[in-house]
Parts: C-alpha cells; sequence; structure tokens
C-alpha cells in the first residue's frame, strides 16, 4: 500500500482527521486520538504503515515477518509494517478499519455522540 493510497483509505474512515506530524508522517486521527500512521522514517526501504491493534492481532501480527512491535508505541499494542508485502492492501485495509473503531470505542460517550460515531 502506497501513502497516498493509506491516505485515501483512513480518509474515506468516519470523522477521521490528517495531520503531517513528526518531520512527514502522515497522521490520522478520530476524536483527537491516533490510529494509524504511515512515516518516511523507512529511508531507502520507503514508507512503513504503524496501527493499533486488539490484543490477539498485536500477539499474532509482530509474529510476522516484516512486521515488528511500533517503536514508542507497542506498549499501547501497536504494530509497525517494516517490509513492503508483509500484508496485502485488503489486511492492512482490515486492520486500519479496526484500529479506527478500537481508538473511537475509547472516546467518552459525549465525544462519540459529537462526533456522531456509534460504536
Amino acid at each position: 500500500m502506497t501513502r497516498g493510497e493509506f491516505d485515501i483509505y483512513c480518509g474515506a474512515l468516519p470523522k477521521a482527521t490528517h495531520v503531517i506530524q513528526w518531520g512527514n508522517a502522515s497522521v490520522w486521527k478520530v476524536g483527537g486520538k491516533i490510529f494509524a500512521i504511515c512515516s518516511g522514517w523507512g529511508g531507502a526501504n520507503g514508507d512503513r504503515i504503524s496501527f493499533k491493534c486488539s490484543d490477539l492481532s498485536y500477539a499474532m501480527l509482530i509474529q510476522e515477518p516484516g512486521i515488528i512491535p511500533a517503536p514508542y508505541l507497542a506498549r499501547a499494542k501497536w504494530v509497525m509494517i517494516e517490509q513492503a508485502g508483509a500484508l496485502t492492501g485488503d489486511e492492512i485495509r482490515a486492520y486500519i478499519a479496526s484500529a479506527h473503531k478500537l481508538i473511537a470505542a475509547t472516546l467518552t460517550r459525549k465525544v462519540r455522540a459529537e462526533l456522531g460515531l456509534s460504536v
């Protein structure tokens, strides 16, 4: 998945907002909380995608080649796709949609209501 595809997909999720942070990272949030990041920290390896996941998905994904615990975010069950092809585009989209739902579920009822999100 390219950074452009990543941004288009994340932008289509309900109430998702986008900022560029930490140099040139494409950071996607819902209710002000981050659910996915695409960073250029990969250098020659290209962009790297990171996202929040469930405890079970985290345990499974970090066993896969090309996927590591996300630096600085692993304690919160985030992974980073370190190598292109570690997951298919469809798999990445499914995990990002799940990340969006996981983060939206942590928002207060008031914030979810203000955003029109039902979780």
